[in-house]
C-alpha cells in the first residue's frame, strides 16, 4: 500500500468516532512567517495535501487548514534585511511589523504571500488563516483561561515529559506590552481570573530589550499569546484537529509534540490528532531556516521544476525518509528520469506503489485520465538547448522516430524551458557544453591507441549514410573492444575532440546529432 493510502487508513481508524460525531475531519499544518520560507516547509504541505487528496478520492468530508503564524515575536533578523531598519522591531508580533517593501499589509504577509503562491502553484489548496486572527477573534480565550488556571499541571507536564523545570510562579502566557508593543520581552507574574500582571523586562531575552513597563492586562482577544508547546495542544482543541504530525525535530521522544499531546489530553481534555511525522527536506545536505540566503527558498526551488516534478521531489519518498535536494548536482535530471520510469511503469498497466505515486504527483484534475506521450530525456534536452545549430523539435522527433503530437511538442518545450533555467542558475560544469569551433589543444596529447580508435569511428561514420544514436552507441562499444582501448581513454578522447572536456552526453546520440561534415572533418583533424 502506498504511504498516503496507508496514512489515510490509519487516520480513519483512529478518528472514526470524531468523523461520526463531527461529520468531517480536520487536517492542519502551520508555518511561522518570520522570513522567506525555506523549501523544507513544503514537505509538510505536500504530505498533508496528498492525504487530503486521498480523503477526497474516498469522499471523506474533511478540511485541510493551513495556519500562517504571524503572532510570534520577531526573534531574529534574516540576513537579507537591513539590520538598522528592523532591529527596533525585535520582540514585537510579526503581524505588527511593517512590510519590508512598504506595500504588503505587514512583515508576515510580505513573506507568506510568496509561500502561498508556491503552495497553490504546486496544486495544493488548503484553507489559509492567521494566528493573529485566531487570538483576536476570541476563539483562544477559553483555552487561555484554562492554561492559566492549570499552570501547575502544565509545569508538571513540562518537567515529566521533557525535563524542563519551570519556576513555581511561571505562567504559560506572554502578554503584549501596553507601552512598547513587544510580546517577546514580557513576563507574567500572576493571574486573578480576569487580568494578568506582567513586567516588560529589559533582559528577559537576549534578542530584544524590554521597555520596563509593568501593569495588568486582560490576556484575551489578542492581547496575549500562549507559549508554543501549550499553544500547539490548545489549537488541537480549538480547531478540532484530527490529522497533524510534525517534522523530525519536534517529533522525537520527549520533544515538543509529546509535551503538546499531554497538555491536549490533561489540560484541554482533547485527544491529540493522528500523527503523520516526517523527516527533513534538506538542501545541499542542510536543514536551513527562513533567515538564510539564496538557493533554498520554496519559490527558488519550485521555479526550477514543473509542478508534477516538484510534487515528485516532495512525496516520492515515504515521510520517514529524508530528502536531499542538490540543485548544483544531478538531482533535477534524476527527478526527470525517475518520472519517465514511473510513466513507463504506469502506462504498462502495472498496479503497484510506483503507479500510485505516478497518479498522485499529478494534480487531481489531470488524473482522469492520465494521457501517454513521448518523454524526451531531460539531460538530452539540456544538451540540445546548448547547441545553437540544432533544432529542438527536429532532434526530439529523431529520438521518437515518428512525428511529434501536440502533447509531445508541449512536453518538449516545457522540458527545454526548465533545462534553460537550471543551466543558467545551478547546473554543474559536467552538464554544460560548448561545441569547440577549433580543435582543442588537448588532442595533441592523445596516444596512438586513442587516435587508432578514433580512426575506426571515422571509418564507420563514412560508410554509413544515416547515423542512428543507439546503433552508433552500440558500435562505439564494439570499436572499443576491437581496438582494446580502455573505456575511459576512448570516450574521453571523443568528448575532448568536440567539447574540450573529458565527459559528455551519451556518446552515440551526441555524435549522431552533429553536422555530418563537421563530424567527419573534426575526426580527420584530430587523427592527423
Amino acid at each position: 500500500m502506498f504511504w498516503a493510502d496507508d496514512m489515510v487508513a490509519g487516520a480513519l481508524a483512529a478518528r472514526a468516532g470524531a468523523l461520526k460525531e463531527k461529520g468531517r475531519l480536520i487536517i492542519r499544518d502551520e508555518k511561522t512567517a518570520s522570513g522567506r520560507v525555506h523549501v523544507g516547509s513544503m514537505r509538510g504541505v505536500a504530505i498533508y495535501g496528498t492525504v487530503s487528496e486521498v480523503f477526497a478520492e474516498q469522499k471523506i468530508p474533511h478540511t485541510f487548514l493551513y495556519e500562517i503564524n504571524d503572532f510570534d515575536p520577531m526573534d531574529g533578523l534574516p540576513v537579507y534585511l537591513n539590520e538598522a531598519t528592523f532591529k527596533t522591531y525585535m520582540g514585537k508580533p510579526l503581524y505588527t511589523i511593517p512590510s519590508p517593501d512598504g506595500i504588503a499589509k505587514n512583515y508576515a504577509e510580505y513573506f507568506v504571500q510568496e509561500f502561498i503562491g508556491v503552495i497553490n502553484d504546486t496544486g495544493f489548496h488548503p484553507e489559509f488563516f492567521r494566528t493573529s486572527e485566531l487570538y483576536r477573534s476570541g476563539k483562544m480565550n477559553e483555552v487561555i483561561r484554562l492554561a492559566l488556571e492549570q499552570a501547575p499541571l502544565i509545569r508538571k507536564i513540562y518537567q515529566e515529559v521533557s525535563g524542563s523545570v519551570k519556576a513555581d510562579d511561571w505562567l504559560p502566557i506572554s502578554v503584549v506590552c501596553e507601552a512598547c508593543g513587544k510580546i517577546g520581552t514580557t513576563k507574567a507574574t500572576s493571574f486573578d481570573g480576569q487580568k494578568v500582571h506582567y513586567a516588560c523586562e529589559p533582559k528577559q531575552v537576549p534578542w530584544a530589550e524590554g521597555c520596563g513597563q509593568s501593569g495588568s492586562v486582560s490576556p484575551f482577544d489578542g492581547k496575549a499569546k500562549l507559549p508554543w508547546k501549550v499553544e500547539w495542544g490548545a489549537k488541537f482543541k480549538v480547531l478540532g484537529v484530527d490529522v497533524e504530525g510534525a517534522g523530525k525535530d519536534h517529533a522525537t521522544k520527549g520533544g515538543a509534540r509529546d509535551v503538546a499531546d499531554r497538555i491536549s489530553r490533561e489540560v484541554f481534555n482533547y485527544e491529540p490528532p493522528f500523527p503523520i511525522n516526517y523527516e527533513f527536506f534538506l538542501v545541499r545536505g542542510k536543514k536551513m531556516s527562513s533567515s538564510k540566503g539564496r538557493g533554498s527558498s520554496a519559490r527558488e526551488i519550485a521555479d526550477l521544476l514543473p509542478p508534477h516534478i516538484f510534487r515528485l521531489a516532495l512525496i516520492g519518498k515515504e515521510p520517514r525518509q529524508a530528502i536531499n535536494f542538490e540543485p548544483e548536482g544531478d538531482t533535477i535530471p534524476v527527478l526527470f528520469d525517475t518520472y519517465d520510469k514511473l510513466a513507463e511503469n504506469y502506462f504498462a498497466g502495472t498496479k503497484d506503489n510506483f503507479s500510485r505515486l505516478f497518479e498522485l504527483i499529478h494534480v487531481p484534475a489531470e488524473r482522469t485520465p492520465l494521457k501517454q506521450h513521448f518523454l524526451p530525456r531531460f539531460s538530452q534536452i539540456a544538451f540540445i538547448v546548448q547547441m545553437p545549430h540544432l533544432s529542438l523539435l527536429q532532434e526530439v522527433e529523431r529520438m521518437k522516430g515518428e512525428p511529434l503530437t501536440k502533447e509531445d511538442v508541449k512536453e518538449t518545450e516545457l522540458r527545454a524551458e526548465y533545462a534553460k533555467r537550471w543551466l543558467a542558475a545551478y547546473a554543474p560544469e559536467n552538464f554544460k557544453y560548448e561545441l569547440q569551433k577549433q580543435v582543442p589543444e588537448s588532442v595533441k596529447l592523445f596516444s596512438a591507441e586513442q587516435k587508432k580508435a578514433l580512426a575506426e569511428v571515422l571509418r564507420y561514420i563514412v560508410i554509413h549514410e544515416k547515423l542512428d544514436g543507439q546503433t552508433l552507441h552500440t558500435e562505439l562499444h564494439e570499436i572499443r573492444k576491437k581496438t582494446g582501448i580502455n573505456a575511459k581513454d576512448f570516450f574521453s578522447a571523443l568528448y575532448l575532440s568536440f567539447l574540450g572536456k573529458p565527459s559528455g552526453p551519451k556518446a552515440g546520440w551526441f555524435l549522431s546529432v552533429l553536422d555530418r561534415t563537421f563530424l567527419e572533418n573534426r575526426l580527420k583533424e584530430v587523427i592527423s
